[in-house]
């Protein structure tokens, strides 16, 4: 995607603008939106690894040589990723990440800080390897496309790791890493205080993250990870995403706006993917259209789409039914014009993106 400048913010509600785009291989666009007031969204690989950049808030006190706080959300960069065995199911990326390993991953963060200006940032040592620009490292569920052992494992062991209790589990048994914490569930319709659901150590306390569960879901990856953030140290206004790889239920996402949260973007895949006469795996793009219209959503960014090369017996039950945006709105039954469904965009008030292996999105 061809690069286009940050816009400026005046600090009001912001009206519909052409989303800006960018490529990690783009240094010159990459460091410009660093130095934005902005978060950023990066997809690692074409399936559902992200990395979300937050800026530090004014008045709120930051490392040395630091601009933002870096989430990391299910790695899986390089090999294949199996449940149950080789010949029950295995997966290969088809479209290569656009980094090949954390280390590799790092430098670039480290590049980027380091390009900022000292008063805004500070100097680090450049190429310093005991320093990590992952903050925090979170996870979806626990099947090994959203937890894959051999690209955690890369990341340095003090690294804190949330993860929902079954993936937490599973990482703590590897015995690689000091503090592997249960996230905090979320749910919009309870919560008070964003900041109280959703802080836990050892996040900053301008930042929650959180696991939003469609109540009654048997199979319990049909749930979404919340980020949230304030955008100053007095917390006036604060800012989520909602990472839901393999779909959530609208109605449990009901609720998100009256807690204070504005939703720059939910993460939600285009596909519907079932098991042959078994499972619903992910819900697709009749349920996003709904599910981005209940939280209120700026940006509906796609994920967890990446057609992967597969074997075992599982690849022989998968039925993958691909939709654009417009015919899931159109079967959603939502009311929208030629117009507003044009090239599968600004649909209801928010806009659709597709990002690919290494494409960054300014959530601004």
């Amino acid at each position: 995607m061809p690069p286009t400048q940050p816009p400026q913010s005046d600090g009001r509600q912001e009206a519909s603008t052409t989303p800006t785009t960018l490529h990690i291989s783009d240094r010159a666009a990459l460091a410009a939106a660093w130095r934005s007031p902005y978060p950023i969204l990066t997809h690692l690989n074409a399936d559902t690894t992200w990395l979300l950049h937050i800026p530090y808030p004014e008045g709120v006190a930051r490392p040395p040589g630091r601009s933002r706080f870096n989430v990391l959300l299910d790695p899986w960069l390089q090999g294949p990723q199996s449940d149950g065995g080789r010949w029950f199911s295995i997966q290969w990326h088809v479209v290569a990440p656009s980094v090949q390993t954390i280390k590799e991953l790092n430098a670039l963060l480290g590049e980027l800080e380091n390009a900022i200006a000292p008063h805004e940032a500070g100097t680090v040592e450049q190429g310093a390897e005991t320093d990590s620009y992952i903050d925090v490292v979170a996870i979806s569920h626990e099947f090994t496309d959203h937890c894959h052992e051999a690209t955690l494992r890369e990341l340095p062991s003090d690294t804190p790791i949330l993860a929902p209790d079954k993936a937490a589990k599973l990482i703590q048994s590897w015995n690689h890493f000091d503090a592997v914490i249960e996230m905090p569930p979320f749910s919009a319709a309870e919560t008070i205080d964003w900041r109280k659901a959703l802080s836990c150590t050892p996040l900053p306390p301008w930042v929650g993250v959180g696991r939003v569960v469609t109540p009654g879901n048997a199979l319990y990856y049909h749930a979404a990870l919340i980020v949230a953030w304030t955008g100053s140290a007095a917390g006036e206004e604060a800012n989520s995403i909602i990472y839901s790889p393999h779909g959530i239920q609208p109605g449990a996402l009901s609720g998100i706006r009256s807690t204070g949260l504005r939703t720059r973007a939910l993460l939600h895949g285009l596909d519907d993917v079932q098991l042959w006469m078994t499972k619903q795996l992910n819900l697709g793009a009749v349920n996003g259209v709904a599910a981005a219209r209940e939280c209120g959503a700026k940006y509906w960014v796609a994920t967890h789409d990446e057609v992967k090369k597969g074997g075992g017996f599982i690849s022989l039950l998968i039925r993958r039914t691909s939709w654009s945006v417009a015919e899931a709105v159109k079967k959603e039954g939502e009311k929208g014009t030629a117009k507003e469904i044009e090239n599968d965009k600004q649909v209801a008030g928010y806009e659709f993106v597709e990002l690919g292996s290494g494409d960054g999105l300014v959530l601004a």
